[in-house]
């Protein structure tokens, strides 16, 4: 249709499983196609096609991410042994998430998405805490092994000149695990830089927290590398901004940032910002309210849900009822790539059409009218409706903006 936003380059779009896959579909079926002749290169990372494809498609996934420069990505379901029985698949498949983190070298920045009647839980929280979460190694990509017995295990390294080092990890008495997990100085030099980056363009502090007093070669890296980057391309320009950058353990961060107002970006390690997003998007609300993108040193933006594949919605639904699922925060990751898209492209009325959504989104639950998860929330008069319903909703006020 001719009055439809036009798009020039595609964005890559990536499919995913269970409660989310359904509201995906709606997201394009009731606020999306009818404004915008939608242009996307599709993959379906639902997790019966990472089964059938030996998760060959997550990597076409990323790679595409990486030709295109902008993916918006639906949750995906991260197999367990449960799950492996489950969809009956050949092995337990990793995380989608960290294969194409791991492709873009990238960093994840989660920001809550803050609505007037929903208050946090943290009284002195007044602005957003946007977490900066690196994308790459730790635990993620850890290799993890049981011992059965006694005897010892030792992480060796052979280098190129054939030179070997060694360390003992411990003297086993009996059975136990272990793991070994690594990172790279180009990917913490990657997120590093990223995070200053953001934090100028935000005009926000940024904080940094490892536990280098523990791990006095691995997270004291991360601390070295910050610094060094810092001082020698930064500290001027965060100077000029009138913004700070400053280091602490991450135990001491986790107290300033309960007792702080919030407006600022707070850097973590891989696992470190796994766990802290959550706690800041639930403190915030609800993690179902929270943006997500990962950025590539390379300019690639991928948009995504911060939360879950919602299983026991999914399960109501596939018994036909009706459910009450937050989609807030996909809605976000569809808007954060076309806003992005059109940016790039020179396409305004994209960008307006993006902000004019989120506007309509957050219009609405102001307005009183919300998903259940919300409800037990929000402030002041409210009606819950389902999934769909709240989609019309924001639709109508788009349709009045």
């Amino acid at each position: 249709m001719e009055d439809k936003i036009q798009m020039k380059v595609p964005i890559v779009e990536i499919d995913g499983d269970e409660m989310t896959r359904v509201i995906w579909r709606d997201i394009k079926e009731i606020l999306l196609t009818p404004y915008i002749d939608l242009k996307t290169v599709y993959f379906d990372l639902g997790l019966e096609k990472r089964d059938e494809t030996e998760d060959r498609i997550t990597v076409e996934a990323a790679r595409a991410a990486k030709e295109y420069g902008v993916a918006v990505k639906c949750a995906t379901i991260t197999p367990n042994a449960q799950r492996v029985k489950e969809y009956n698949l050949k092995q337990m498949w990793k995380s989608p998430n960290g294969t194409i983190r791991a492709i873009l070298d990238g960093t994840v920045f989660r920001t809550p998405i803050i609505v007037n009647n929903i208050k946090p839980f943290i009284k002195t929280w007044e602005k957003p805490i946007t977490i900066a979460r690196h994308a790459y190694g730790d635990v993620y990509k850890g290799v993890e092994m049981k011992i059965e017995g006694k005897g010892q295990a030792e992480i060796v390294f052979t280098g190129q000149d054939g030179h070997v080092s060694r360390e003992v990890i411990h003297d086993f008495a009996g059975p136990g695990i272990i793991m070994a997990m690594h990172n790279l100085d180009k990917s913490i030099e990657s997120f590093a830089r990223a995070c200053f980056n953001f934090a100028l363009d935000q005009k926000q502090d940024l904080w940094f927290a490892t536990k280098d007093t523990i791990s006095k070669k691995y997270d004291h890296n991360f601390k070295d590398i910050f610094q060094d980057i810092y001082t020698r391309e930064y500290q001027d320009k965060f100077s000029a901004a009138g913004i700070e950058y400053f280091y602490t353990l991450i135990d001491d961060a986790v107290a300033r940032v309960i007792r702080s107002s919030g407006g600022f970006i707070w850097a973590c390690k891989n696992y470190d910002g796994d766990v802290m997003s959550d706690m800041v998007a639930t403190a915030f609300g609800s993690l179902a309210m929270m943006t997500s993108v990962l950025v590539s040193p390379d300019g690639c933006f991928e948009y995504e849900a911060a939360h879950g594949t919602v299983t026991r919605h999914y399960y109501q639904y596939l018994k036909g009822e009706k459910t009450s699922t937050n989609p807030v925060a996909t809605l976000f990751a569809w808007t954060g790539a076309l806003r992005k898209r059109g940016e790039l492209d020179g396409i305004s009325s994209l960008v307006q059409f993006a902000a004019d959504l989120e506007q309509a989104a957050v219009d609405t639950i102001e307005a009183g009218i919300m998903t259940k998860d919300l409800a037990l929330l929000a402030e002041g008069e409210k009606k819950i409706v389902n999934t769909r319903e709240f989609l019309q909703e924001v639709n109508a006020r788009l349709g009045r903006r």
